[in-house]
């Protein structure tokens, strides 16, 4: 029995290091063992990409994280951003930004950017149950590009997290706030951005949240989501062992279906679709307090499966005095509001 675990194991660590042929299929991906992954372009065609080509250090240096922008978002303008610039007084002062209230920092991912869907999405849905700053992270200089460019932008994450840590240093300092009623929320690439930026603030943040962590190239990661980037961090994992990181990453993990693609109502041809879940189900849980509650798994094999049946904990939501630890497996439905 033993040899024959062994061989499948050969087996796939072969597979995973070879050149897949047949684009779409990432049944080949082994986490933190592969070196191709077939990712979609902005046209959605899927586009091979080699995960350990060298990256072009000259071009990384040039978009780093000096080049972050700061979107600010209140109830006083909900949809006309008022950009804050790092050590510019002025923009903050003649801005909507009120140190009384809480603050809601959101980062994007890899080949997205400040206007991509999944920001206005979480940014309304915060803005309808609470008055409070909501700061979205444009960070489309060191993220964007073709597929072949993730290597790179793996590479900026560090420096882009560590920029965003000193920028709110800056404005809970010099402009009032609390880190106790700070929340940062980054998906995929972003969820390891923000968990840079809460070490960069040596943990003080109340409460990161990781959607969908990015997987490939993270796995042993240092600079990876974990949980002393804040007093609690989630992870919501949907598309574990593609796109997304699958072992856990904070306090608490909530693995909805499973935590892996395909997540229901994603398509066999739509690639990405698992892995953007996350932001929707993470904005319905914003919106619909208590929507999603999940139950507490023995082990991972157990979360994968569905079929945990521990104490419950609320997957998501807006509470920054949330707490929790362990795994958490649920299910949710296909479409809005899931």
């Amino acid at each position: 029995m033993k040899a024959i675990v062994l061989l499948s194991a050969l087996v796939a660590l072969s597979a995973a290091k070879s050149v897949p042929q047949i684009p779409l299929d990432n049944s080949h991906y082994v986490e933190g063992e592969s070196r191709y992954i077939w990712w979609p372009d902005e046209d959605g065609t899927p586009v091979l990409v080699d995960l350990e080509e060298p990256v072009d250090e000259s071009a990384r240096n040039a978009r780093n994280g000096a080049d972050n922008q700061y979107w600010l978002f209140t109830r006083q303008n909900p949809t006309n951003r008022q950009v804050l610039t790092f050590n510019n007084a002025n923009s903050v002062r003649n801005s909507n930004y009120r140190g009384n209230r809480g603050l809601v920092v959101i980062v994007h991912g890899f080949q997205n950017n400040g206007n991509s869907p999944m920001n206005p999405q979480i940014r309304d849905a915060f803005l309808h149950v609470a008055d409070v700053n909501v700061i979205v992270v444009d960070w489309s200089a060191a993220a964007a590009g073709p597929p072949q460019n993730y290597g790179r932008a793996v590479r900026n994450v560090p420096d882009v997290g560590r920029h965003l840590g000193n920028f709110l240093t800056w404005l809970i300092r010099d402009f009032g706030g609390n880190w106790n009623n700070v929340h940062l929320v980054g998906f995929s690439l972003g969820a390891h951005v923000v968990g840079v930026a809460g070490r960069q603030a040596a943990g003080t943040p109340a409460r990161v949240t990781g959607l969908d962590p990015a997987g490939p190239q993270w796995e042993n990661h240092n600079d990876r989501l974990r949980t002393n980037a804040g007093r609690y961090v989630e992870a919501i994992h949907t598309d574990g062992r593609a796109y997304g990181i699958m072992n856990p990453s904070g306090h608490a993990d909530f693995y909805p279906n499973g935590g892996r693609r395909y997540q229901p109502g994603c398509r066999f041809m739509n690639i990405a679709c698992s892995h953007g879940r996350v932001t929707e189900l993470f904005a319905s849980s914003v919106r619909h307090n208590n929507r999603f509650v999940g139950r507490r798994c023995v082990n991972l094999w157990e979360a994968e499966l569905s079929t945990c049946n521990g104490a419950t904990l609320v997957m998501g939501g807006a509470n920054i005095n949330k707490s929790g630890s362990g795994l958490f497996g649920l299910r949710t439905g296909s479409q809005w509001p899931f």
